[in-house]
């Protein structure tokens, strides 16, 4: 198996474990382990794409403290994210999902359906800017009640000015990746890896823009690669 890279903020490998193995590896759902374990051993170094497990709970407590119905997800993968958040809605909840790679969600997709909460789910095969303006077209605007977004880096400005028009009043939209591999905060001479070093400025870019947004109150959780989430004020 070829190497994955590690892309958690929390650089202690031994309290990473200890968090795993205490909190979030006891209560993952048995259809997101095997998931988990299947995208590793098909995409290897490609399933760093997948949400890391804690975050994973994080982002599920969320969604149910929020009491979200209507939620979207931009950027699939083999459905990890999408099956968090899928069972933390409520049985009349839905997400529409969002991702031009129909080959990765079709493999976990049986695991969607072993776990029960296929119908909670609406995949859409396409790029997403031609979904989301449809939406706003369709007169969606302000009625997603949480957006994951987790796609090219940069685009997520691109995005942020679009999903902010389909979030509710109070809605959260969360942002995936917003530490990228703690490269935000070295200097660019520091960083090796020339794909962290190709989105590192966007991202840098993408918070410093949220930080000033008046319409959203925000915050960067030091969570797997960091999330933002950006709550919608007006």
């Amino acid at each position: 198996m070829a190497d994955i890279p590690n892309k958690m903020i929390l650089k202690n490998h031994a309290l990473q474990k200890y968090i795993y193995e205490t909190s979030a590896y006891p209560k993952e759902h048995e259809q997101l382990k095997k998931l988990r374990e299947a995208t590793v051993e098909k995409y290897q170094v490609l399933s760093v794409m997948n949400l890391p497990v804690d975050e994973a709970q994080f982002l599920s407590m969320l969604v149910k403290i929020m009491n979200a119905k209507k939620t979207m997800e931009i950027g699939v993968f083999t459905g990890y994210s999408l099956l968090t958040t899928a069972l933390a809605l409520p049985e009349d909840g839905k997400i529409l999902a969002i991702d031009h790679d129909k080959d990765a969600y079709e493999f976990g997709l049986p695991y969607i359906k072993k776990a029960g909460i296929e119908h909670k789910i609406n995949f859409v095969p396409s790029d997403a800017f031609t979904v989301l303006n449809d939406l706003l077209n369709n007169g969606e605007e302000g009625t997603f009640d949480f957006i994951f977004v987790d796609a090219w880096k940069s685009d997520y400005l691109k995005f942020h000015e679009l999903t902010l028009k389909l979030i509710k009043i109070g809605g959260i939209i969360a942002y995936d990746n917003t530490l990228w591999y703690g490269s935000v905060a070295q200097a660019e001479n520091e960083i090796e890896d020339e794909f962290i070093l190709s989105f590192r400025n966007f991202v840098i870019e993408f918070n410093s823009f949220i930080a000033a947004d008046p319409r959203v109150e925000s915050s960067i959780i030091s969570i797997g690669d960091g999330v933002t989430l950006c709550r919608r004020l007006c």
